[in-house]
């Protein structure tokens, strides 16, 4: 059985950092392409971040791009989301998704919520101003 578990959100001041982490389970991770999306109050939720199997590719959504950093540790079935220079918008539940990787994989299909099969429970992550 597959388990995201996310960790690592809390509160922090604008301009502040945090740094999350998805550990996965029941999987062979290094077949696994990982992304993070968000919910914000009162909204859909919306990508934030994916990384290729093995961490060749990364995306990132445009609203954070410069501040948050992917990586992976294989080894350890574990993702991290670095997030820097935290804006009050940042204010969402981050989830952390999976699925195997596909040989028809374009970067399109990163971003889609759809195409992600296992989710985490989501953390909550705060921006105050």
């Amino acid at each position: 059985q597959v388990q995201l578990v996310e960790v690592g959100g809390g509160l922090v001041q604008a301009g502040g950092s945090l740094r999350l982490s998805c550990a996965a389970s029941g999987v062979t991770f290094t077949t696994y392409v990982t992304g993070w999306f968000r919910q914000p109050p009162g909204n859909e939720r919306e990508f934030v971040a994916a990384i290729s199997r093995n961490a060749g590719s990364t995306y990132y959504a445009d609203s954070v791009k410069g501040r948050f950093t992917l990586a992976r540790v294989n080894a350890r079935n574990v993702v991290y989301l670095e997030m820097a220079s935290l804006k009050p918008e940042d204010t969402a539940v981050y989830y952390c998704a999976a699925r195997q990787a596909r040989p028809t994989d374009t970067s399109t299909t990163y971003y889609r919520a759809n195409e992600y099969d296992y989710w985490g429970q989501g953390t909550q992550v705060t921006v105050s101003s």
